[in-house]
């Protein structure tokens, strides 16, 4: 995650992760909040369906996304540039 990245994206990345630039600083858990949305937001899901589990304080994330897990794969697989 990079924090006052300019704009809120999500970025391809490799087989294990994926990258976000967020307009949002990184105080009082402005980008987290914002990493939330833009992560819900891309996989069509609503923010409650998005957990941050680790990292909350780091630029590395875990998150959790709950949903319809063929369609999460789906999308996820487009991030990963990878067919599921």
């Amino acid at each position: 995650m990079t924090p006052r990245g300019g704009r809120d994206a999500l970025l391809a990345g490799d087989d294990t992760q994926f990258g976000a630039r967020l307009a949002a600083a990184p105080v009082d858990g402005a980008a987290n909040s914002a990493l939330i949305a833009l992560v819900a937001r891309h996989f069509g899901v609503a923010k409650r369906n998005v957990t941050l589990v680790a990292g909350q304080t780091a630029r590395t994330k875990r998150l959790t996304i709950a949903g319809d897990p063929q369609a999460l794969a789906r999308t996820a697989a487009s991030l990963y540039a990878i067919v599921p």
